[in-house]
């Protein structure tokens, strides 16, 4: 259950992080405004508070592969929201960062 609830932790991470910086890119670069930064910066602040609810206590770690899981994010979210159409090396590198996920947290130690 504990692998379970680390990795709804990094989606819900990703989806705070990835939400949080688009609302912020169209505020500013789509010119939609203020709202959407404000909007924007509270999600990312929430990104912050999901990370601690981690099961493991080591910060360096959490973080660390916390980065895979927002590289094969980004590359969803755009795909998804952007209609980013990512090419081999992408779906390579995301998968690539994804196992480098799997050996940080939850190789046995």
């Amino acid at each position: 259950m504990t692998v379970a609830r680390s990795l709804l932790l990094f989606v819900v991470a990703a989806l705070a992080e990835i939400g949080g910086a688009w609302l912020v890119w169209q505020g500013v670069r789509e010119h939609r405004g203020l709202l959407w930064v404000g909007a924007g910066i509270i999600a990312l602040g929430l990104y912050g508070f999901v990370a601690t609810l981690q099961p493991d206590a080591n910060f360096g770690r959490i973080l660390a592969a916390y980065g895979g899981v927002f590289v094969a994010g980004s590359l969803a979210w755009g795909m998804l929201v952007d209609g980013f159409r990512p090419d081999r090396w992408d779906v390579i590198g995301a998968v690539v960062c994804l196992i480098g996920v799997a050996v940080i947290m939850y190789a046995p130690r």
